[in-house]
């Protein structure tokens, strides 16, 4: 088998294919979120701490000078990123506890037993009748 080939087969296998989808549809929730920490959470948020925009925040390490730019310590960034984190998480966990109770529903609901072929039901019945005094 060529490498192509083998590429192809495995390329083209359903947990591949499954998973470029969950990679694509995943970077287009974290554009949302992102949006939803930034534009909708942060501008209250900020407005309640006295106006301040979280993206704002940081602490001069070093002063511009000298045509160099400033060193910034950006913590207001890393607090929107840690609030797009969990907003992530929660959302995946909720996901993940929904998909867990409908598997256990799956798993809790009797199957119901396979009916025996025609002959087989007529086999116990010729024998049930033979058993029959009389």
């Amino acid at each position: 088998m060529s490498m192509i080939q083998e590429f192809r087969e495995f390329a083209v296998k359903g947990n591949m294919v499954d998973m470029a989808v969950g990679i694509i549809i995943g970077g287009a929730f974290g554009q949302i979120i992102t949006s939803l920490v930034n534009d909708v959470i942060m501008p209250p948020l900020g407005l309640l701490i006295g106006g301040v925009d979280f993206a704002d925040l940081a602490v001069t390490l070093k002063a511009a000078g000298d045509g160099a730019d400033a060193v910034l310590l950006r913590y207001g960034a890393f607090i929107n990123t840690a609030i797009n984190f969990l907003i992530i998480a929660f959302a995946i966990f909720m996901v993940i506890k929904a998909m867990n109770r409908l598997k256990r529903k799956e798993e809790a609901a009797p199957a119901e037993p396979p009916v025996p072929p025609r002959e087989q039901v007529l086999l116990e019945e010729i024998r049930d009748l033979l058993k029959k005094p009389g």
